[in-house]
């Protein structure tokens, strides 16, 4: 069943589940010396742990822009947002890139792997950022390339590897620190359809079976309708929201 909203409420109709994630209204603008952006105007929402939620709305609507202030990567202008209940404006710069290391996952469009790594070594690299002592590290890396179906192309580096193999290797590199949740821009937008459909399956995977919470930006409507919630914006505003029947 489709529940289609016509406006999407101040704050989302899943706050009675706990709040992973908790935008309150948010604001963004960007100065561009002629001209004043808004780029996020008043954007209030949650995200409860355990959900797949897709942010979907035309180019230049604010998507990126929310999941950048949502994660901590880009500062607020106004309004709040709330981490597992903690407010990252209460955060200091170094305190907030060290939750990101712990807590955070980050899957990206072009993948932002190393291309003079391996495949292991790319996945392990945060952990020895985040000084886990090498053994440990690696260890946790060949788990997490086994969790994607990748065990098998450890040791290869990324031009070596196909597209959908190395979006896989960047969901292991997001999942090998535990995080709480996995930011996702545009996951399948450098595939092609048949490795698309992979990759949302993988992900829809891991959020059923491992209780992952992912919050994805996309154009895709067929990646939105494999979500449990569609959050629509427009001019950086939300505008809606559907609820799936995916479950």
């Amino acid at each position: 069943m489709v529940l289609q909203l016509e406006r999407a409420p101040a704050a989302s109709r899943l706050e009675v589940a706990e709040a992973i994630v908790e935008a309150r209204a948010v604001g963004k603008r960007y100065d561009t010396g002629k001209l004043e952006v808004h780029a996020l105007r008043g954007v209030s929402f949650s995200v409860p742990r355990g959900e797949m939620v897709a942010i979907m709305g035309p180019s230049g609507s604010g998507k990126t822009t929310l999941l950048n202030c949502l994660s901590g990567l880009d500062r607020i202008d106004a309004g709040d947002v709330l981490i597992e209940g903690v407010s990252l404006g209460s955060m200091s710069d170094g305190e907030r890139t060290d939750y990101r290391a712990r807590r955070m996952g980050f899957v990206f469009q072009f993948y932002n792997l190393m291309p003079v790594l391996s495949a292991v070594e790319n996945v392990e690299l945060p952990l020895l950022v985040a000084r886990v002592p090498a053994k440990e590290a690696r260890r946790k890396a060949l788990d997490a390339l086994a969790m994607v179906g990748l065990a098998e192309r450890a040791s290869h580096v990324p031009d070596a590897l196909s597209g959908g193999q190395r979006q896989r290797c960047t969901i292991a590199r997001a999942l090998v620190n535990e995080p709480a949740i996995v930011w996702a821009d545009e996951p399948t937008g450098d595939l092609d359809s048949e490795n698309a459909q992979e990759i949302v399956a993988l992900m829809r995977q891991l959020n059923r079976e491992r209780g992952l919470t992912f919050l994805i930006v996309t154009h895709d409507i067929a990646v939105g309708r494999s979500t449990d919630r569609i959050v629509r914006m427009v001019d950086g505003e939300i505008v809606g929201e559907e609820l799936l029947g995916v479950r």
